[in-house]
């Protein structure tokens, strides 16, 4: 099926009255079992993907591709947290009756029909379709060329979820052109696509969001920073600082820079040193440098969202010269501030700029999962209409429904 073919029955069908709440969770419902149940048939397919990527990417990214029974399960899992959210499709925003008896209500409601380009992550493509269907949407799924038999082995499944719940497998699509053409297509279907999500990398998002002619979402990229600060609790920094970088390096949550108060480089340096020798490539200023042995870093490093066990650091001048340094070399993302100062914490929250901004914590939990909102289409690094992780909220836009008896202007 083409491209376009996809499109117009995808818009057919997000023109169709709305299913009900109990429709939709029994669907999801069907949909996570048939994906547990599909699990060999998807990992199969994994396995050939695996195979057709290896030479051809990095080892991280290898991983990102790569799904187990583990996976799968997780997958599944978050699909039924979806099922078990509150819908807010039809929910009453606000409503307001005006001085001439009309009645002004404020009406949450589905976009229509969700395109998302993504690359390599398979399991994207069943949070985007949870996500969309909960939030009575269409999605038009265009996976990379990497995971496509992945992916396609994935909607196969959640499609049989839907057809068992006697509904139009038509509300999940999956594109089968991986090539620049399909990409180009979804960011200039007027008419057909209502809004359009890429969740990858640099290239994919900047694509996206200089070429679509429709109403598109940047997000993703994530050169996110953790701030050291001098008071902060070494042990504590040195084991946040390891969890952000190396629990896995692959994703946008992850650490890509850290910030050193100058007041305790001379402290901390040799010690994060130490943790990530051998394991991780550390590329420094020259006051780093003088510390410990860095590879001396180039002013790209410091804009460089590695994805890899790679980290740029710099010495700054306390709580304002991080907040500088992130200020203009942040992707507005996630940023953390270690330290047991309030002053420091209050400025750093107030001044940084991110979707994203944790005290005491690891970059990590930027995850629709881990803020409770079952799973992600992507975190959102802009401000207009979601930022940060996107849910149902964020996949609904409104309208409003007056009512009125006669009343004319």
């Amino acid at each position: 099926m083409t491209t376009f073919e996809i499109l117009e029955r995808a818009k057919a069908l997000s023109r169709k009255g709305a299913l009900t709440t109990e429709q939709k969770n029994k669907a999801l419902r069907n949909m996570a079992k048939a994906l547990l149940y599909n699990s060999d048939n998807i990992l199969n397919a994994n396995k050939i993907d695996i195979e057709n990527a290896k030479g051809k990417i990095s080892d991280v990214m290898l991983d990102r591709l790569t799904l187990n029974h583990q996976r799968i399960e997780g997958m599944a899992k978050g699909i039924t947290d979806v099922a078990n959210l509150p819908d807010g499709v039809g929910s009453v925003l606000s409503s307001n009756t005006l001085d001439n008896g009309l009645v002004v209500n404020k009406v949450s409601v589905p976009f229509g029909v969700v395109a998302i380009i993504y690359e390599s992550r398979p399991n994207v493509t069943s949070d985007a379709a949870a996500l969309s269907f909960k939030s009575g949407n269409v999605c038009v799924l265009r996976g990379g060329k990497e995971a496509y038999n992945s992916s396609k082995a994935i909607v196969d499944a959640l499609k049989q979820g839907l057809i068992e719940s006697g509904l139009n497998e038509d509300y999940v699509n999956l594109v089968e052109d991986t090539t620049r053409q399909s990409a180009n297509e979804l960011m200039t279907a007027v008419g057909y696509v209502d809004l359009l999500i890429p969740r990858g990398g640099k290239g994919l998002i900047k694509a996206c969001t200089e070429n679509a002619t429709v109403p598109c979402i940047e997000t993703g990229t994530g050169i996110c920073h953790i701030f050291v600060e001098k008071t902060a609790d070494i042990d504590m920094a040195l084991n946040i600082i390891n969890n952000a970088k190396t629990s896995r390096p692959s994703v946008c949550n992850a650490m890509e820079v850290c910030l050193v108060d100058k007041e305790i480089a001379n402290e901390f340096l040799p010690k994060l040193y130490d943790m990530f020798k051998d394991r991780v490539e550390l590329r420094g200023d020259s006051a780093v440098c003088e510390i410990i042995d860095a590879v001396p870093a180039a002013d790209s490093d410091y804009d460089t969202e590695f994805l890899d066990y790679i980290m740029a650091i710099k010495v700054v001048d306390g709580v304002d010269g991080a907040v500088e340094h992130i200020s203009a070399h942040s992707t507005h993302h996630s940023e953390s501030i270690i330290t047991r100062d309030q002053q420091a914490v209050d400025t750093f929250t107030l001044l940084v700029d991110s979707a994203a901004v944790y005290v005491n914590a690891s970059t990590r939990f930027t995850d629709g999962g881990e803020f409770g909102l079952g799973c992600e289409m992507g975190i959102s690094t802009q401000k207009l209409h979601a930022r940060g992780p996107m849910g149902l909220m964020e996949l609904n836009t409104y309208k409003y429904i007056i009512k009125g008896n006669g009343q004319v202007r």
